[in-house]
């Protein structure tokens, strides 16, 4: 089982990492049909506190700390950064609504994947590893 204490991810690659890795896990525990987390192999509410601090990364992160090579990049970058960080205001409200639930049950968990501000979170992400992904490779 997962630890108790939230894991902190310490540069925006680890932030990327831990959420992807909880919103797999996530799917994993939603496709489970548990009506409460007793027992919980995957450890969702420990995995959901270390997204919760993982985003604290995110909303601090620059141009450069996501890759951007600078330049009129930079500017488009710090809008992108913009957008993320209202995301990741909407999608961490929603995870510690989840959170704050006495009991964190599969169906909970399939609702929160679905939510549109989990989705919009997780397309910012991907959008701005992709971009700076295939910059790098070019």
């Amino acid at each position: 089982m997962a630890s108790t204490e939230p894991d902190k991810a310490q540069t925006v690659a680890a932030a990327i990492d831990t959420i992807e890795a909880t919103y797999e896990l996530m799917l994993a525990y939603a496709a489970q049909g548990r009506n409460a987390e007793a027992d919980d192999p995957l450890g969702v509410r420990d995995a959901l506190r270390r997204a919760d601090a993982a985003l604290d990364v995110l909303t601090a992160a620059t141009p450069e700390q996501v890759g951007s090579p600078g330049g009129a990049v930079a500017q488009a970058t710090a809008d992108m950064l913009a957008v993320l960080k209202r995301d990741i205001g909407n999608a961490r409200a929603a995870i510690r609504f989840v959170l704050a639930q006495r009991t964190v049950g599969s169906q909970i968990i399939d609702n929160l994947n679905a939510s549109i501000h989990i989705r919009a979170l997780l397309t910012d992400i991907f959008l701005l590893d992709e971009a700076f992904e295939k910059a790098d490779s070019e």
